[in-house]
């Protein structure tokens, strides 16, 4: 995988990547970002991300999966995004700071492009405004939250609680004190000092976790 531009977000993900095992070369303009990475990820290189022949002298176009994480510098984003197509990457993620950056990236070929300020800004404001301990959003309205259990639904089985015909919500697993998630089944018995983790549509999600 090869991260390019190494502020606060490609940093971070680089090293997300390198704690999951995954062999990262870490790209950045910066010679003081790049020393202070270079223990870090498996390659650290301070090169222009928009000059064509620094790329393939780094065999950038051999990976499969590259990360343009620049936000500051929109024409260096570009410019890295078009390169990275061009070389016929199977995988091109990159971060976009607005709409607009978005849409030029979109129409670049990017396959993925993410907004790191506005989808956090989202789920903090999800995690605010309920009792829900964590939060993921997926496409068309869909979620997956982190909650503790209401009393409506404590002490006896799944299939006794009707909690999906209830709530419109599935619990998908749940953690006991001292223990890690395991899937939930129809006989699970939730107690009170229960972590679970349900999926249902967003609004549906949301409600379910105001009754802890």
């Amino acid at each position: 995988m090869v991260v390019i531009g190494l502020g606060r977000f490609g940093r971070s993900l680089a090293l997300e990547l390198v704690d999951e095992d995954t062999e990262v070369l870490g790209i950045d303009e910066d010679p003081e970002v790049v020393q202070l990475l270079s223990g870090s990820l498996t390659h650290t290189v301070r090169a222009d991300s928009t000059k064509e022949d620094a790329l393939r002298q780094l065999a950038v176009h051999e990976f499969d999966r590259a990360v343009v994480a620049i936000g500051t510098d929109l024409e260096a984003s570009i410019l890295t995004a078009s390169l990275l197509i061009s070389f016929g990457i199977e995988n091109v993620w990159a971060k976009a700071t607005s709409e607009a950056h978005g849409r030029i990236l979109t129409q670049l070929g990017v396959q993925h492009v993410v907004y790191p300020e506005h989808d956090m800004g989202q789920r903090v404001a999800h995690l605010v405004r309920g009792r829900m301990l964590d939060y993921i959003e997926f496409e068309d309205g869909f979620a997956m939250v982190k909650t503790d259990p209401p009393a409506e639904i404590l002490d006896v089985p799944l299939s006794h609680s009707a909690v999906r015909t209830r709530y419109g919500i599935t619990v998908v697993a749940i953690k006991r004190p001292g223990e890690g998630f395991t899937y939930a089944t129809p006989e699970t018995v939730v107690k009170a000092d229960d972590t679970i983790i349900v999926a249902g549509r967003t609004r549906a999600t949301e409600r379910f976790s105001e009754l802890g």
